[in-house]
């Protein structure tokens, strides 16, 4: 029952709604005592040969008037219950995503998407059922319960229900020992799912790298290793909630054997009337949905209360990116400076940046390179705030970033990443992304500065066109170049370039970074990248290797350093020598 309290604040929220619900469940639990009542006054009549046409016709009215007095509170029980359990699924939902889009770097990191996805649908679909099912079965099972042994105790006979009554007890111990156990394997096939969630999710990502590993035959068994083992855990819960069952028919049977014996027993001493024995049989049967709600009940609050404490896992999770209360609410704008002594990634213990110092002014571009894994990444991360955990200041616009709100910064930022990810819908609304209400004019001037435009007038619906998730209908220079056009709309402060020109060729290169030249000559513009060509316009460029500043300068004086710089450009140069003779 811990599950009621941990949802006291929405049954708080929602009480006139509950006590409207929980009403309408008391009067259809007394007028359905009706019909078994007349039947037994039907029956004596009967039996003393006292029936009229006109009896019948009145007891006719009585149930016909019980049978609509049902059918109107049960409409208004469904409404109440059914409606409140609905809006917490709703509210849980809203909490849920506003919390993921709060969560930092570290959040997802350490969760597998396909477990969220599992924790947003089956977990939250578990606890809405506790808020309807759950309060329908308690409260009813524990009303209809107690209404019709009150109807046994005062229209027949108080000693023949509690004979009835005695099997009740064991009802009570093996749902406690069993609604422990069900709690334990349905936690554990909820992880199952999670697993087979997240595997679904991501084998369908990466679909076109299996094809090409020729990895079919093997994920397909990865995925039936997984659903097995979901089958073996979510056998073991059905096994569970089976036994609830018939062992309230058990019960049940028990109690009418008791009833036939002791009641013809009553019957032959005068204690009872006929008509009484089969009123109470007729209660008795009454009985049998509030046992098996007993047993549905358990099954429902134990499945919610272990869904209920892994959502409520995730919704406990903080951020290590913390805005402070008076958080500068402007966007930021001015010089860019970065004097970090050093990070580390959380859990890792070897530091992954060390001595990171340069100064950019606005209308400035700042060229990063390196080798993979040198730290030209992370240096972006740390300006994004996607960590905040480092010894050092960053400042811009004179100001520490932390002292920004993240919406300020953010807006202040325009982020083109290594993996360039695209909505499923149009090319048009994938550019204006930041602001659906961006004109068709900003949309297609954007594009013409990225090198996007000339592709999108050639495809067949132009600015409709679908993309497909992720971009999958487009080519990797295609993505590339849509990404930049969704960051250059919004016209950033600070523009982040993270290795996107990586698919593109030289004459598309080129061509970007004079549009971008001549478009930012009042902004700042940060250019990541493993093709030295990208850089080479730089105000000044720095070379990482492992998280240090190595080299540092102009291209021409990075080239006469005769450093890493000068032998990767000489190498590149001989490269896209030996293309061109080639094509």
């Amino acid at each position: 029952m811990s599950i009621f309290r941990k949802l006291g604040w929405f049954f708080k929220q929602e009480k006139k709604h509950y006590f409207y619900g929980v009403t309408a469940l008391i009067l259809v639990a007394f007028v359905q005592l009706v019909p078994p009542k007349v039947i037994g006054i039907i029956i004596d009549e009967i039996a003393d040969k006292q029936i009229s046409l006109q009896t019948i016709s009145f007891w006719i009215v009585i149930l016909i008037l019980a049978a609509i007095g049902q059918y109107v509170f049960r409409y208004i029980w469904r409404m109440h219950i059914w409606g409140s359990a609905a809006r917490l699924e709703k509210d849980l939902r809203r909490q849920l995503f506003e919390h993921f889009t709060r969560m930092d770097h570290v959040f997802y990191q350490k969760y597998r998407t396909g477990d969220l996805m599992a924790h947003a649908t089956n977990d939250l679909n578990a606890i809405q059922n506790v808020a309807g099912a759950g309060i329908l079965t308690f409260a009813d099972s524990l009303i209809t319960g107690g209404a019709t042994i009150i109807a046994m105790i005062l229209f027949v006979d108080w000693r023949l229900t509690l004979i009835a009554l005695i099997p009740l007890p064991l009802l009570a111990v093996t749902s406690r020992i069993l609604g422990s156990k069900l709690h334990d394997a349905f936690r554990e096939a909820q992880e199952a799912f999670s697993s087979i969630n997240d595997k679904a999710q991501e084998s369908i990502t990466g679909m076109k790298v299996i094809k090409t590993f020729g990895q079919e035959k093997e994920d397909l068994a990865d995925f039936a290793q997984k659903t097995d083992n979901a089958i073996v855990k979510n056998r073991r819960v059905n096994y569970l909630d089976a036994l609830f069952d018939p062992f309230i028919t058990l019960i049940i049977g028990i109690s009418y054997v008791l009833t036939i014996i002791v009641g013809g027993n009553f019957i032959m001493s005068g204690k009872i009337t006929i008509g009484q024995l089969v009123s109470f049989i007729s209660y008795i049967g009454m009985l049998v949905w509030p046992m098996f709600a007993i047993g549905r009940l358990f099954n429902v609050l134990e499945r919610g209360n272990a869904s209920y404490d892994r959502v409520n896992e995730l919704l406990h999770e903080k951020t290590h990116i913390v805005e402070h209360f008076d958080a500068i609410q402007k966007p930021a704008k001015g010089t860019l400076e970065m004097n970090l002594e050093e990070f580390t990634y959380p859990k890792d213990e070897s530091p992954a940046l060390q001595g990171i110092q340069f100064s950019i002014n606005e209308g400035d571009t700042l060229g990063i390179v390196g080798k993979t894994g040198a730290g030209k990444t992370t240096i972006l991360k740390l300006l994004m705030r996607e960590y905040d955990q480092y010894t050092g200041v960053l400042t811009f616009g004179g100001h520490d970033i932390k002292d920004y709100s993240l919406d300020a910064l953010m807006k202040s930022i325009g982020y083109v990443p290594q993996d360039h990810f695209l909505f499923s819908m149009t090319i048009r609304d994938n550019i204006r992304f930041a602001n659906p209400d961006f004109t068709e004019e900003e949309v297609k001037k954007a594009a013409d500065m990225a090198y996007i435009g000339e592709d999108i007038a050639g495809f067949p619906e132009g600015y409709d066109t679908m993309v497909g998730e992720r971009g999958v209908s487009l080519s990797g220079g295609q993505k590339q170049r849509l990404s930049i056009a969704r960051a250059l709309i919004v016209n950033p402060e600070l523009l982040i370039l993270d290795d996107a020109l990586s698919a593109v060729d030289a004459k598309t290169e080129e061509a970007i970074l004079q549009n971008l030249k001549a478009a930012r000559s009042q902004k700042t513009t940060i250019i990541s990248a493993h093709r030295l060509s990208s850089v080479m316009h730089a105000k000044e460029i720095i070379v990482i290797d492992d998280g240090r500043i190595v080299e540092r300068g102009t291209h021409s004086s990075l080239l006469s350093q005769g450093g890493w710089y000068k032998r990767m450009w000489d190498k590149q140069q001989l490269e896209a020598k030996i293309e061109g003779s080639e094509a």
